[in-house]
Parts: C-alpha cells; structure tokens; sequence
C-alpha cells in the first residue's frame, strides 16, 4: 500500500482511505470488525467516519472495535449537522464518546451552509485543536473560495488551517478540476475523494441497458440510472479496458482518480472482507500516461472553458500542470 505526504502536516496515511459508512448499516459489529482487520493487515491506516452516518451508530461500533489499534490509525470523522460553534463543539465531544478515544487525527466539517459565519467555524475548529481534541481540521464538500476564505481568517488570526477537502471525484463528475484541484496542489491541502467508482456504475455492478438490481444501492438512487444512460458508450469502453488491462474496473476507476494532479487519496466503501481483500488485491495499479490520457477522453465530462483570452495561462489545463 503506498503511503503519501498529507498536506504540510508531517504524516503519512495510506493512498487509500477506508470508509465506514457501511459500519451499522450492510454491515453488523462482527462484519465491520472483520474489514478493519482487513484493512490494517492490507497497509490502510487512514479511516474515515462521520457523526450522522447512522446517526452515530458508525462510529458507536468502530469505538467498540479499534480497541488497542487506535495508535495503528489516522482517524477521521466529520462535524454532524451545522457549522456554528455550539455545533462544532459538542459534536467532538459526542463523536469521541462514541469512538471511545480522547482525540481524533482530523475533524471535518460536513456540508458548508448558506449564511454561515466561518469566522464563527474557525474559532471553533481551533478551540477543538486547542483542547487536543482533533490533531488536524478541514472540510467536506467546499468550494475552493470558500476554504481559502476560511484559511485567510485562520493565518489573521492564528489559529489552524483546513489541511483537507472531501470530494466527490470521478471520471463522470468532474467540476472540482476548474478550481478545487488547482488550490489543492499550489496551497498544499490534501484531497480525498469519494465517490471514485461513481456510486457503482464504475466498478462493473450495474451495466447500461440491463435492469438495475433490485436489492442494491442504485435502486434506491435515481442518479445511478441516469448515468448508466448518459455515459452508457464511456461505461462500455470503460470496462472493455478494464478487461484488457486485467484488473476490476472499480481498481481501474480509482486509479485513474489517484493518477490525477492534486488528489492524495481516494475513499473506498465496502461491505464484505473478501470484497476489501479484491480491492486491495488491485491497489498497486498504476496507470501509464498513455492509459490515463485513454481513460480522460472516454467521458465528454470534462469542463469546458470557452473563454480565455489573452490569459489563456491561467486557464485550468496549465494552472493543474504548472
């Protein structure tokens, strides 16, 4: 398992991150142990986690679980719903409570929120960091303009920065590349991406014109259908190169995304040990530049930039290669 540099903080986790959104919900305490021993054994040291995932019951069991491995793990959870001081604090004291543990290593915000004061946030956030209850802070799901606003009121003031951005990032969904991966790379935040399989569609579960099965996740999501519509030429030469290259397309689909400039890591969700041990078994992909370029250019889904000008320099192509 390759080890990366996150941030500017001086730690290495693991390229690939758990996610446990699964814990307590496809998986009881048992199956969920079972995939973090997977995980440890596999080099992964990196887990991700939130307070609203089961509204506490994820992290209620990976609490009951780490046990003395807690030491073994870079160990993230997310603020659960708001984004106001009172929010902010009492959410660490209930995570850790149910994690079991007097510190996380980072302490995201969830979802910014419209008229919020990230004054408010930042004063908060380093409260947490003061108290020793969170080693790092950063963000889920933020603009670019939004973080560094924020990180601007942190150096005014002193106080720690947002080291970190959750992502959704993949070969269909792709908007962060205009401004989100660009900041990543020349402001050294680390960027983890969720969704790097695109909910399924990219790890060969579901198959354009063929019916959605009825017991899984795309079921109950509209978009999964959509996208297998939209995308269903991509997706079929997708998995077609997947085959050529012998290995899963979900490997094939997340190293394309670690692969890409300013992503550091990549989230990936499972249910089943055996369906970590297949993951792990096809971590060591690493694409060529041909093979990368291949893969960009079967999704039209790139952002396109009309404008430009006499500063065509700054536009998004250059700013990620510069």
């Amino acid at each position: 398992m390759r080890q990366i540099a996150f941030a500017d903080t001086g730690e290495q986790v693991s390229e690939l991150c758990l996610g446990t959104m699964n814990f307590g919900h496809r998986c009881d305490q048992a199956q969920s142990d079972q995939i973090l021993g997977t995980a440890l054994d596999g080099g992964i040291n990196f887990v991700d986690t939130a307070a609203m995932y089961g509204d506490g019951a994820c992290e209620t069991i990976l609490g009951n679980i780490i046990g003395d491995r807690r030491d073994d793990i870079f160990l993230t959870t997310k603020v659960h719903a708001g984004v106001d001081a009172e929010t902010i604090t009492s959410s660490i004291d209930d995570s850790l409570a149910r994690l079991q543990t007097d510190r996380v290593d980072l302490y995201l915000i969830h979802w910014p929120q419209l008229g919020m004061n990230p004054a408010e946030m930042m004063a908060a956030l380093n409260d947490v960091v003061t108290a020793g209850k969170a080693r790092y802070v950063g963000c889920s799901n933020y603009p670019a303009w939004l973080l560094a606003y924020s990180n601007a009121v942190a150096a005014r003031e002193g106080w720690p920065r947002l080291v970190n951005n959750q992502i959704p990032y993949n070969l269909v969904e792709r908007g962060v590349e205009v401004e989100v991966l660009p900041q990543a790379i020349y402001e050294q935040i680390a960027i983890t991406v969720y969704r790097p399989v695109l909910m399924g569609v990219l790890s060969g579960k579901y198959r354009p014109n063929e019916p959605i099965p009825e017991d899984s996740r795309g079921m109950g999501d509209e978009r999964v259908g959509r996208w297998l519509a939209d995308y269903s030429e991509g997706i079929m030469a997708f998995l077609a190169m997947a085959e050529d290259l012998a290995t899963t397309p979900a490997a094939l689909a997340t190293a394309w995304v670690l692969r890409s400039p300013g992503v550091a890591s990549a989230i990936v969700g499972v249910s089943s040990a055996v369906q970590l041990e297949t993951t792990l078994a096809h971590s060591d992909l690493a694409l060529t530049d041909e093979q990368y370029e291949r893969l960009t250019g079967l999704f039209d889904t790139a952002v396109k930039e009309v404008a430009g000008g006499e500063f065509a320099n700054l536009r998004r192509e250059l700013a990620l290669l510069g």
